[in-house]
């Protein structure tokens, strides 16, 4: 970096820090309402956001009940009052329902409370209820300081001085029943908890053909049971807002028996707790048990999850979610003026954004109306674009009509996977050929990659054989590296033999520059003439056009569980001398770092696989003090699982490639950790990317830190390895690639009907596609296009939007950095779409 770069950085945080200052200002935050996984993390980013720009922060324990009893519920935060709460579920600072916050006398003491701490911000995290109220008070509070003005319990300067209230909320619920965001803190999580349980189950009723019939929460939204069903392959779910049609008694039983004919040994029905029928009265579990035992005599048990869904550790999704939401709430505070109205802060699609308060609000009551009233296509409307996509899609997928319904295509299309496995390629295999079926082609599954195309590894695949792919990890076709440069003869003479008019590739980079390869020998080869689109798969996530790629959610998921033991075994080096020999773990890539998308498949996993091993980490050092771990991730030269799961781990340090350090860097961060050690966080984690730097090694940070920290503090250090790349798919990656793949297939089958009857060859840039996630929109972006947006020495898109979030990282590891606070800081209208095809996450 020369020293241009080196002021306008300088600059840059100078701007950032006046924009963004919080002197004098104090913020409250609460947690209402049910509890959610994730609402400890936005609690942590508010109260840290909130010291960094120089704000005090207060605790408001057990919710309005707090802050109505005041005293002893209402306390300042400090830095270290919000470590190691990372990876806790439920809240910290408690949550309980409130009757005296309803009544204005019980307001009024709420405002004399928090005025006399100077607090004239709140964030509340909680449910539409909890959101609701805030608005109130908010709507109350000039008048509410004037009436303790009148009793005497506040003088007229402090009325002045505290004259508004700002007011910024975040979704805190699993049930994602709030309108407005796609995804709600706590709702990942919650799916991760019912997953787990429907794998264990299908183990052991797969063993006696028994039928499960799952009740999950959801008393008013369907969201979990929807998404549940989508994940798992469920061949019956029962939603609130989208009941069975008359006679679903007898279709449910005809398609479970149709599915035992096919030799499916295990039905799972899925219920939501307030699934209802076309007439508003309840269907029960044990009502459709009952069905179930009495029409078809199958061996039936319901499962009743509960809370269970609201406990554990909060996945990687909920945790990287809430500290960019708990960021965002803290700068939207600063920038609030008395004429801003109250707001909450969403996801939409992968961005962060502002919406009205009082809009989302409305709009979610809307959706309990259109129940009650019967408009149920209404109430799935206005739940929003994503649970409309989840319905629709696993529509086209439970449910196959009898081959004499379905109009054919006589076209053949053939799905291969190319790369390194992802969690999450089965399910977009899956998905794929049964969207394939349905809209009439014959779908042709290619094994073992390019290598088995060109060897004619070709065969036809049925709706039937690819059931229970969802859940299964690693690749079921078979995946290689292999290129098709030096068999595209071979590759072209293979579409020929079997007539493939498309092709659907999931994959990582090599997917990628085996796109490339394809579209360039379109001139030679007539063959290759046909329509092609690539489905990003690897826990790199590192492709080119997507925000996300298939598995890196998985990966960062299962990185804490695969490392339990070698933390076990590197403390048990102190003790055990026998111990004390070389080890070393091979890395395999999760990168996501195929240009064109910016997620892959598999990236997800990887994600979560680093943050539950930092985790691990964690407990393992909890009664050691003073010891910094030093973790060494996959990715290649992408970075994202590094800087991911350092923002999702409370990692001190990440060192990826797309920021070079130096040694000055490196004796910085000692300094840094050596300084936190003299706090009561006596412990430290930094992660590497394994190939950001050649020189500066895994070994070499190690046996610096672990130079530097004598007398302060030790170190000890882990390669992850090919275990972030194993493992089930996490729910993400399940309903990511399902959705994805489908949405594939659409654009196969529209482009083949384009050219039905025409002869058409397809030799445009705009037949030959990279579908991913950018930003709010789902993007089908021609690979001739992408060519320009990649880094190919380095196997990364030359622009990566998680590298935005890196400063936020640091932020939470108390380093002065520039931040970008968001891509926009207006309040944005409820209904605000641009003319791309939204991306529902």
């Amino acid at each position: 970096m020369d020293d241009e770069d080196v002021a306008n950085r300088k600059v840059s945080f100078r701007k950032c820090l006046e924009h963004l200052s919080g002197a004098g200002k104090a913020i409250g935050v609460l947690t209402s309402g049910g509890d959610a996984q994730g609402m400890n993390a936005a609690v942590r980013a508010v109260v840290r956001m909130g010291i960094y720009v120089g704000a005090k922060v207060y605790f408001i324990y057990e919710g309005y009940q707090g802050m109505v009893d005041g005293g002893r519920n209402i306390v300042e935060a400090s830095w270290e009052s919000v470590s190691s709460i990372l990876q806790v579920g439920g809240t910290i600072i408690g949550s309980a329902r409130c009757k005296a916050f309803r009544t204005r006398e019980g307001r009024l003491r709420a405002a004399h409370n928090l005025v006399q701490r100077g607090i004239t911000n709140l964030c509340v995290i909680g449910g539409d209820g909890s959101l609701t109220g805030a608005n109130i008070f908010r709507k109350e509070w000039s008048g509410l300081l004037e009436e303790l003005a009148q009793n005497g319990e506040m003088d007229k300067e402090q009325v002045q001085k505290h004259s508004y209230l700002n007011v910024v909320g975040m979704v805190g619920s699993i049930d994602n029943d709030f309108c407005g965001t796609d995804m709600t803190i706590g709702t990942d999580s919650a799916l991760h908890r019912i997953i787990e349980v429907v794998d264990a189950i299908m183990t052991t009723a797969q063993s006696h053909q028994r039928t499960f019939v799952l009740e999950v929460m959801g008393r008013h939204c369907g969201y979990l049971a929807l998404v549940s069903a989508l994940a798992c392959g469920a061949d019956w779910v029962f939603l609130p807002e989208s009941p069975p049609e008359e006679g679903w008694q007898e279709n449910m039983c005809i398609k479970l028996s149709e599915n035992r004919a096919r030799k499916k040994r295990l039905n799972i029905i899925i219920v939501a707790e307030g699934a209802i029928d076309t007439q508003n009265k309840p269907i029960t579990s044990e009502q459709i048990k009952e069905l179930v035992v009495k029409q078809l005599g199958y061996d039936t048990r319901v499962t009743i999850l509960g809370h269970v869904q609201r406990g554990g550790t909060p996945s990687a999704f909920d945790r990287i979610l809430a500290s960019r939401m708990g960021v965002e709430a803290v700068v939207a505070l600063l920038q609030a003026t008395p004429e801003t109205p109250a707001c909450v802060v969403s996801l939409s699609g992968n961005q962060a954004v502002r919406l009205p308060l009082v809009e989302c609000v409305q709009m979610t009551q809307d959706v309990q109306r259109a129940m009650d009233e019967r408009r149920f296509k209404d109430a799935v409307r206005l739940r929003g674009r994503s649970f409309e996509s989840n319905l629709n899609t696993y529509k086209r997928l439970a449910i196959k009509l009898p081959d004499d319904q379905i109009v054919k295509s006589n076209c053949n299309v053939a799905i291969i996977n190319v790369g390194a496995p992802a969690a999450g390629m089965n399910a977009a295999v899956r998905s794929a050929v049964r969207v394939g079926i349905a809209d009439g082609h014959k779908m042709l599954a290619i094994y073992d990659g390019f290598e088995g195309f060109a060897k004619g590894q070709i065969k036809e695949i049925g709706w039937g054989d690819v059931g229970g792919w969802t859940g299964q990890g690693g690749s079921i076709l078979g995946t290689k590296r292999t290129l098709p440069g030096k068999s595209l003869e071979d590759i072209a003479a293979q579409m020929r033999k079997h007539s493939i008019n498309a092709l659907l590739i999931v994959g990582g980079f090599e997917a990628y520059l085996g796109l490339l390869e394809l579209s360039a020998a379109r001139d030679k080869y007539e063959e290759l003439c046909v329509p092609m689109v690539m489905v990003p798969a690897t826990v790199s996530n590192n492709v080119p056009g997507s925000d996300f790629s298939i598995g890196a959610d998985t990966a960062l998921n299962t990185i804490t569980d695969a490392f339990e033991s070698a933390i076990l075994f590197a403390d048990a080096r102190d003790h055990h001398q026998e111990f004390c020999v070389p080890i070393c773990v091979l890395p395999a890539t999760i990168s996501n770092n195929v240009p064109g998308t910016d997620l892959s498949m598999g990236s997800d996993t990887g994600l979560n696989a680093v943050v539950e091993t930092c985790d691990r980490i964690k407990q393992s050092a909890s009664g050691t003090k003073r010891r910094v771990f030093i973790i060494e991730t996959m990715g290649g030269y992408c970075g994202y699982l590094a800087n991911m799961g350092g923002l999702a781990a409370g990692a001190d340090a990440a060192y990826i490639f797309e920021e070079p350090f130096d040694i000055r860097d490196l004796q910085s961060n000692v300094e840094h950790l050596t300084e936190k050690m003299k706090t009561t966080i006596q412990r430290g984690l930094v992660l590497r990317n394994e190939s950001c730097n050649e020189n500066y090694t895994t070994d070499f940070i190690y046996q610096l830190y672990s130079e530097e920290g004598k007398g302060v503090f030790d170190c000890r250090k882990n390669v992850l390895g090919h275990m972030q790349q194993g493992g089930a798919p996490s729910p993400f990656d399940r309903n990511f690639g399902t959705k994805i793949s489908a949405r594939a297939m659409q654009w196969i089958s529209t482009k083949l009907k384009e050219a039905l009857g025409k002869g058409k060859r397809f030799m445009s840039d705009d037949s030959i596609c990279v579908l991913g996630i950018s930003k709010r929109n789902l993007l089908f972006q021609p690979v001739a296009q992408l060519r320009q947006e990649t880094d190919f020495e380095h196997r990364i898109p030359k622009e990566q939007w998680w590298l935005k979030l890196r400063p936020l990282m640091k932020i939470l590891a108390k380093y002065k950095v520039s931040y970008e606070v968001s891509d926009s800081d207006q309040l944005e209208p409820m209904h605000h779409r641009g003319h791309e095809e939204p991306a529902a996450i």
